[in-house]
């Protein structure tokens, strides 16, 4: 594949995670909320929103990875720190963090915490996206 090509993927995949995962966690999730006013309600569906964040982070970080292997000076190759960060903030939000959200008033857990947990993980991988989009945007690599 010629490197403009890759390269254009590559920006593609980037935007494609920080647009997707910044519209469903910033838009989407908080509409829900404000529609149905009610959490017991919005709760579940905005927990699956976040599942589909969590799929769409890992694999566009693993089509990052696929594409962009041959790039260890280039910005995949110095994104990389941030791609896999934010693959485990997602794995740790999906397979941890979410099931202690749900059954927090059930068990006796704080909500509060759990919540703010689990924003920190999505906001921390958005930042990753950021990133690694800035680096693919950079002129320098061009």
């Amino acid at each position: 594949m010629n490197a403009l090509l890759r390269h254009r993927l590559l920006s593609l995949v980037a935007a494609l995670w920080w647009g997707g995962s910044a519209t469903l966690a910033f838009v989407a999730v908080p509409t829900l909320f404000a529609h149905f006013g009610n959490p017991a309600v919005a709760g579940p569906a905005a927990a699956k929103l976040f599942t589909a964040i969590a799929w769409l982070v890992v694999a566009c970080g693993l089509a990052l990875l696929l594409l962009g292997r041959d790039d260890r000076q280039g910005p995949v190759g110095r994104g990389l720190p941030f791609i896999l960060l934010a693959m485990l903030c997602m794995l740790v939000q999906e397979y941890g963090v979410s099931y202690k959200i749900l059954t927090a008033r059930s068990t006796g857990a704080s909500l509060a915490l759990w919540h703010g947990v689990g924003s920190a993980l999505i906001v921390t991988q958005w930042l990753c996206a950021t990133r690694v989009l800035w680096l693919l945007g950079s002129r320098s690599d061009r």
